[in-house]
């Protein structure tokens, strides 16, 4: 098989970027370990910026969206005694969307397949070769038990922290940045609509809070609690009344509804970051170079920012024989990844309780700069609601 752009994985990153390459007239193969369902079930994340919300409208992807999407001028920050509604379109003129990535990827899935994208599920044995030439080439075992050769102008790795992308970008030339937190999200979708218009995030001496949403049906919840945790630990009840109590059920007469658990996790907390986010022909995108703690909501959007940057570059490198922007393309996406980086680390630590009462005074003088220092809601309202792709 022979194609201009081998991509591995068929997340969201992967798949959006053949949608944009498609546009401009490159064609693409993509290889994916997991079955399509799989793909378009798992549960990960559901904040969109204004600047994802605005390319995938402007790509023919906003249908279901401007539908199903649900648009929030902001968050609340909250902490015992205290509740602050950040507005951003008050503050910076944009807003966030509500429309989880599984719906996401099922948008993509559509397009693509209309398109005649020929995808290849449920690979195998997937290794990247000859990265460092003008013809590099994938070899894997498709689903039938064959072995495979796909020979292509350029490799995309976007197949997450784990897939062979990353992995074929040397020792000697690659550098990581790693921080890993002590403490770890459980996460819980639940049957019941949501008890609050936007957002809450919450700092409480028991541990973060927040209070997020999938539809007007389904809301979606998540709790500190420490690395290594048992969700036997954690049976119903007992999510449910530390959810109340760290969100502040009874304050100001706001109240919690609970309802039927139907999924729930633990998720770890880490920041990673690998550069170059180039080798050769190879180019790597969303999770498989960077990874983001999900509380500043930047992890699917940072992936998109890539992809957009990434599918220009490609297109001006294999159309019009122009490499200016595939040379540039790490250092480029690399400064928003950095500057998105910060802000989930400053938003996870600002929130995430500590057993230092130090730590506590910091966080608790931090919270009531940003909700009433006009600069600091600024601040956090550009951050969080997204800056322009490109910057």
């Amino acid at each position: 098989m022979r194609t201009q752009v081998a991509i591995i994985g068929a997340g969201p990153a992967g798949m959006l970027l053949s949608h944009l390459l498609a546009l401009g007239g490159v064609e693409s193969v993509i290889l994916e370990t997991r079955s399509r369902q799989y793909v378009e079930s798992r549960v990960r994340a559901g904040i969109l910026e204004t600047s994802t919300v605005e390319l995938l409208k402007s790509v023919g992807l906003g249908e279901r969206l401007e539908q199903r999407g649900d648009p929030h001028r902001g968050i609340y920050l909250r902490w015992p005694g205290e509740r602050h509604h950040m507005d951003f379109v008050d503050l910076v003129g944009r807003k966030v969307w509500i429309y989880g990535q599984t719906e996401v990827q099922r948008d993509l899935g559509r397009a693509r397949e209309a398109a005649g994208q020929e995808i290849h599920h449920e690979v195998t044995e997937v290794a990247l070769h000859e990265l460092q030439t003008d013809r590099p080439h994938v070899t894997f075992t498709d689903s039938d038990r064959r072995a495979q050769r796909l020979d292509a102008d350029v490799v995309a790795g976007c197949d997450g922290s784990f897939g062979p992308s990353r992995a074929a970008v040397p020792d000697a030339v690659r550098s990581t940045w790693e921080r890993t937190y002590p403490y770890s999200w459980l996460g819980i979708l639940a049957d019941v609509a949501p008890s609050t218009d936007e957002l809450i995030y919450a700092w409480h001496p028991d541990g973060f809070a927040l209070h997020s949403m999938r539809s007007d049906t389904v809301s979606r919840l998540y709790l500190q609690v420490p690395n290594g945790t048992d969700l036997a630990d954690w049976p119903d009840e007992r999510i449910w009344a530390a959810l109340a109590a760290r969100l502040g059920h009874g304050a100001d007469g706001w109240q919690l509804t609970a309802g039927p658990i139907t999924d729930r996790g633990v998720l770890p907390m880490r920041s990673f970051v690998m550069t170059p986010m180039r080798h050769g022909r190879l180019f790597l995108a969303g999770d498989a170079a960077h990874i983001v703690p999900p509380t500043g909501a930047k992890g699917l959007n940072l992936a998109v920012a890539d992809v957009a940057l990434l599918a220009r570059a490609l297109h001006s490198l294999l159309c019009d024989r122009d490499p200016r922007l595939a040379e540039t393309y790490s250092d480029d996406a690399l400064r928003r990844v950095w500057r998105c980086t910060h802000f989930s680390w400053w938003m996870t630590t600002m929130l995430h309780t500590s057993t230092d009462p130090f730590d506590t005074q910091l966080q608790l003088s931090q919270l009531r700069w940003v909700t009433t220092s006009t600069a600091g809601a600024t601040g956090l309202a550009e951050n969080y609601a997204g800056l322009p792709l490109g910057l």
